[in-house]
């Protein structure tokens, strides 16, 4: 069916009461039922329809005048973020101490490459994001990605953009909690196993996933953004003081405005792809603008992202490898020193935490609204809505947690869904939804035609970061020292 395609009104009883869906926004389409009386004398209410791009995309029956209330607090509960606080979760989600690997990217690329790529992929990031948010817009009853994957391919598009959704989201949970158990021993000094400092990681990721709604988690935006402007300003300090310190001060400092001498093809990718995926927020779009009263206001939400994002990911990369030079670690506090990668941890950990327990948040809202789609449940406003989401996030987490502890080359096995996934979300995907969703009318004619270019030019960039991203990802894994041990040690 086409996802344009219009579905017939319910006919033969009057709409006395309509129930939204927590996770798509109020003007979506809806059918209520009058309120009957039974033999019992209890009330019961018709079922309530949400309706899809293709067809009912669930159906709740209210049964009674507590399940009406509780579904009427539900809808309240769930559509009160604003553009701000929009834009903080965004931040939250988006920004975090992967920024800091961006000067190990300016040192494999040079400067002049770098500084273009990062405001140039921060511009094509936002423009593929107002796709997103105009698809949402189009289609009211779109709740997460995987829901236009439904729109672009039916219902095989839901299951593997869905899929492809869960795992990027448990992976990133994964690496939160392996950066958190990086940061505590770091701090400590080391004097603690990593698997306690990891099961502390998980715990407060849990802990801070608890809250179901992004306006309820907004607050701690603000923490999460003055935490990671805190630890990158430690870093620029610090590697700044090492810089005119050193004999030959800044001048001695040995950047490059060119590649680095031996550069490879998969270095070049590599690097390319750590600046990609630094503007990755597209994923999670369609499930915040779902909790937004005012959806058309998303606009503001993008660019404001959108410009700080190309800001704070052109200057730390810039900066602080201006500062380093080529021997920049990744991140790039280890640089400063000892001491100072103490503090900048420190400071850092909100960051890690708090964007880490977002991620769990979107994926267990997908999960839990799919699960109880046909009940009152889903507003997680009851005794088994709140039990349901508890066991639901814990399980994330000690998937996630299991993930990154077991798995010796997990942040290569990130970086291979991360080249896999993201190169979807954030290029491809919006490229398709403009071509299939948006376009009126042939794509040479009028405004259409260089809107063709542009979406048709997003969807190869798009293309070739995945082929290329995974060849890379797949090359380091097969790289690993563990692995590369155990196919010797098989071989002798």
């Amino acid at each position: 069916m086409s996802p344009n395609q219009n579905y017939p009104e319910t006919t033969g009883q009057d709409v006395s009461h309509v129930v939204s869906d927590p996770v798509a926004p109020s003007h979506s389409k809806k059918h209520g039922g009058e309120i009957k009386h039974d033999d019992s004398g209890s009330d019961t209410i018709g079922t309530t329809v949400v309706l899809g791009a293709n067809g009912p995309m669930s159906r709740l029956a209210l049964t009674t005048d507590e399940e009406k209330q509780k579904a009427e607090e539900g809808h309240a509960k769930f559509h009160r973020l604003g553009w701000k606080r929009l834009t903080i979760i965004l931040i939250v989600e988006a920004i975090a101490l992967g920024s800091l690997s961006l000067p190990s990217a300016f040192a494999t690329l040079g400067m002049v490459a770098g500084v273009i790529l990062c405001v140039g992929l921060g511009l094509v990031a936002i423009y593929t994001s107002h796709i997103v948010g105009q698809v949402k817009l189009k289609f009211p009853e779109v709740s997460h990605y995987a829901d236009a994957g439904r729109l672009l391919f039916g219902r095989a598009g839901y299951e593997i953009v869905g899929a492809m959704f869960v795992l990027q989201l448990t992976f990133l949970v994964g690496s939160h909690c392996l950066t958190g158990t990086i940061a505590f021993q770091t701090i400590s000094g080391g004097g603690t196993c990593a698997v306690v400092w990891g099961v502390v990681s998980a715990i407060i990721l849990l802990i801070l996933a608890i809250p179901p709604t992004f306006t309820e988690l907004a607050w701690l935006g603000y923490i999460d953004f003055g935490s990671i402007v805190v630890a990158i300003g430690i870093t620029m300090i610090a590697t700044g003081i090492q810089a005119t310190d050193q004999p030959g001060g800044m001048a001695a400092v040995p950047w490059s405005a060119w590649p680095k001498e031996g550069c490879t093809l998969v270095d070049a990718v590599i690097a390319v792809t750590n600046i990609v995926f630094a503007y990755s927020f597209a994923i999670t779009q369609m499930s915040m603008m779902a909790e937004m009263h005012t959806p058309t206001d998303y606009v503001k939400s993008i660019w404001a992202l959108g410009i700080t994002e190309i800001i704070i990911y052109t200057l730390t990369g810039a900066i602080v490898y201006s500062f380093v030079g080529v021997g920049v670690e990744s991140p790039a506090l280890s640089s400063a020193g000892t001491l100072v990668a103490k503090f900048a941890y420190g400071f850092g950990l909100p960051v890690i935490f708090i964007s880490g327990s977002i991620n769990t948040t979107v994926v267990g809202r997908y999960i839990h609204g799919r699960v109880y789609a046909n009940s009152v449940t889903r507003y997680i406003n009851t005794p088994k809505g709140w039990i349901s989401w508890l066991i639901l996030i814990t399980v994330i987490t000690v998937i996630a947690f299991i993930i990154a502890e077991v798995i010796p080359f997990f942040n290569d096995l990130l970086s291979l869904s991360s080249a896999l996934f993201i190169t979807g979300f954030t290029f491809y995907f919006p490229a398709l939804m403009w071509f299939m969703l948006l376009k009126e009318g042939p794509w040479h004619q009028g405004a259409n035609l260089y809107k063709s270019i542009i979406n048709a030019a997003v969807f190869v960039v798009g293309v070739a970061i995945l082929i290329g991203g995974t060849y890379s990802s797949i090359w380091d894994i097969v790289r690993h020292p563990l692995l590369t041990h155990c196919v010797l040690q098989h071989l002798s």
